[in-house]
């Protein structure tokens, strides 16, 4: 069994983050730093880390049996799906129907200021009681069961959607499709490296643009302390996502072995730039991702949002338009801070804001809108 490079860093990682500490002890700031380790981050961090490590075994686990095509229940998972979605459709043609306000012709509402005037015949103008708002009128079980099925039809396709794209991408399967094969030597793990690296780019660009992917991502960014710790607060719904696949990089011949380790190195060279004790690296900031250059992509300032989404390069920010250099002083954290460290909320709590937005929804173009939108859409708090 192939060993993980990641797992055998942990050691590296440990190391650093003791040494990173010493040196904070060693310059202490006047105030507070935004960098210095407290407790309970820390904590909160190792502990999404250690998740991250053991949720993909527990989601082979759990989404095995509803995985299209191979899942032996997961005909009965996309049977829910679709019956719940119509239930939630005739419950949104019930409230509309239910809803709807329309008033007699010549006649306006008894709130409006004409409702008591006279016309030029001296007859007074005959008025109504305003339209109630919509749902407002509504039994609240109806609201409930309409949207209960909402929320359990959209979840239904996440997880279908999401275990169907894995299963079909992986990079054996996409191998196995291809006549090349560029081996194990130097261009072979080149094209792996560097390809990996340019589909991150976009990966993790997306992971900011869609809420679907941001629910997943917004773990990693929710720390409002910025130091090594805060690299290993990793999501742990990976397997609830869908993505530009990697096994691309297998149709080109790089052997599925070799993908793995283009991202172990990826995840390695990503967790020295989670600190602010280095400054700048000089030069090499123009090709390469940097602390500085990756404190922006942390940064909820208005400026540093959605920007610098490179791994190893910088390169891909610059070519697409997404780079910022670091400038002002940056803060850390989300736009609206979740102020918890309690690791099953940081894990959870946007898949929880994206069902309840759906559940008071009334229409699917707005429950779609909340889950592939971008977070700020609809009036949905725009978070880093």
């Amino acid at each position: 069994m192939k060993v993980d490079l990641t797992v055998l860093a942990i050691p590296a990682f440990i190391g650093s983050m003791v040494g990173e500490y010493a040196w904070q002890k060693r310059h202490p700031a006047q105030g507070e730093r935004a960098g210095d380790y407290e407790l309970a981050d820390t904590l909160a961090s190792l502990s999404m880390g250690v998740g991250s490590l053991i949720a993909p075994y527990v989601a082979d686990r759990l989404l095995a049996p509803v995985t299209p095509r191979t899942g032996r229940y997961a005909k009965a998972f996309i049977g829910l799906a679709l019956a719940t979605a119509a239930v939630a459709t005739v419950g949104d043609v019930v409230q509309r129907t239910r809803s709807t306000g329309l008033l007699e012709a010549g006649t306006v509402p008894s709130s409006h200021p004409r409702a008591t005037a006279t016309n030029d015949d001296d007859e007074v103008t005959t008025s109504h009681p305003a339209p109630v708002a919509e749902g407002a009128d509504l039994p609240p079980a109806l609201r409930r069961i309409t949207g209960g099925s909402a929320v359990t039809a959209l979840a239904s396709a996440v997880v279908t959607v999401s275990t169907l794209w894995s299963a079909e991408t992986a990079s054996k399967k996409l191998f196995r499709l291809t006549p090349l094969d560029l081996g194990t030597g130097p261009l072979a793990y080149a094209v792996a490296i560097g390809g990996w690296d340019f589909i991150y780019y976009w990966n993790h660009r997306f992971d900011h643009e869609s809420r679907w992917l941001w629910a997943m991502h917004v773990v990693h960014h929710s720390s409002e302390r910025y130091n090594l710790s805060t690299a290993l607060r990793q999501p742990v719904a990976e397997a609830l996502t869908i993505y530009v696949p990697y096994g691309l990089l297998s149709l080109l011949g790089v052997r599925p072995a070799l993908v793995q380790d283009a991202r172990a190195i990826n995840l390695i060279y990503q967790f020295w730039v989670h600190t602010e004790v280095v400054r700048s690296i000089g030069p090499l900031e123009r090709v390469f991702n940097s602390p500085s250059h990756h404190r922006v992509h942390h940064g909820s300032n208005r400026r540093y949002l959605d920007r610098n989404h490179g791994s190893i390069l910088i390169l891909w920010d610059r070519l697409f338009g997404t780079f910022e250099p670091e400038g002002e002083q940056v803060v850390y954290g989300l736009t609206k801070n979740i102020d918890t460290f309690n690791p099953a909320r940081i894990a959870t709590h946007e898949w929880v804001a994206i069902a309840r937005d759906v559940f008071r929804s009334r229409t699917w173009s707005d429950r779609l809108g909340h889950l592939l939108r971008g977070p700020g859409w609809a009036g949905a708090p725009r978070i880093a």
